[in-house]
């Protein structure tokens, strides 16, 4: 599964960049009185930025991905390590319900394809939404992602391998069964094969869900944390992830909501 490189993020990131600088540019030294053609420009000017914005997040993301952490060294014995105090707090087995989808083929197929595709392009139409609808809530849902991000990033320093590397214990990799991996050989894959903790996947699903239920008004509202449960479900299923691993990261989101409260915040308004 093929992802934007950090190259085409970079372009994108540039690009848009100047075209937010351009149309500003443009608007002030026009002498054009019109009411919507200044609305369309502030618009644009917006909506520019923020893609330069998250362009250059997801480039940075993505660099981080070349840096030479692709070892297992130590992250074997991690990830035992942490099945063990799993076993210890007394947390179920991730092997139990890898077991339980794999009986039912349509779930364990169906499981494998939500880790594999739901990742960005829900994360990507939450932020147009969120942009779109409600602007107000558009920073700190944003600047919350780009510091869980940041924190998860640099945490990958720390190797831990997730439970598909232990087939000894009956774990099985859905994605080299039914196919659609977003790994592939380690060192060669678009994803890091030993950033099990913490997840990724479950950290922005849960930025999308808890997103969606305080920004939004809607009565279905609350219907929206079904992605951050699917992903918590699917990322243990497919034998991605510990479950320690999407709790930390749901953690980290809160540590980052709480960083731009107190300290981002304050400064914008």
């Amino acid at each position: 599964m093929d992802w934007l490189t950090w190259q085409q993020g970079a372009a994108i990131a540039a690009s848009s960049a100047t075209a937010s600088f351009g149309v500003q540019r443009l608007a002030i030294s026009s002498t054009q009185d019109s009411s919507v053609a200044t609305k369309v420009q502030s618009h644009f000017i917006a909506a520019t930025k923020e893609i330069a914005f998250v362009s250059g997040l997801y480039t940075l993301w993505r660099l981080a991905r070349v840096l030479p952490l692709d070892q297992s060294i130590g992250a074997i014995d991690r990830g035992r390590t942490l099945q063990n105090f799993q076993r210890e707090i007394f947390l179920p087995s991730e092997l139990s319900l890898q077991k339980f989808v794999l009986e039912h083929e349509w779930l364990a197929q169906l499981s494998n394809s939500y880790y594999a595709i739901a990742h960005v392009p829900v994360l990507l139409l939450f932020l147009v939404w969120l942009f779109a609808f409600h602007r107000s809530a558009y920073p700190q849902w944003r600047n919350g992602l780009a510091l869980l991000t940041a924190m998860c990033l640099a945490l990958r320093f720390i190797r831990v391998a997730p439970p598909r590397f232990f087939p000894e214990l009956g774990y099985i990799d859905l994605s080299t069964r039914y196919g659609m991996s977003i790994y592939g050989p380690v060192g060669k894959g678009v994803s890091d094969q030993f950033a099990a903790m913490p997840s990724i996947h479950v950290g922005w699903a849960a930025v999308v869900s808890l997103g969606v239920v305080a920004a939004s008004t809607s009565k279905w509202r609350w219907l929206a944390l079904f992605h951050v449960l699917a992903t918590i479900f699917v990322v243990s299923a497919t034998g991605n992830h510990w479950w320690l691993d999407g709790l930390v990261a749901i953690a980290l989101l809160g540590i980052a909501l709480w960083a731009d409260e107190r300290f981002i915040r304050p400064r914008r308004e």
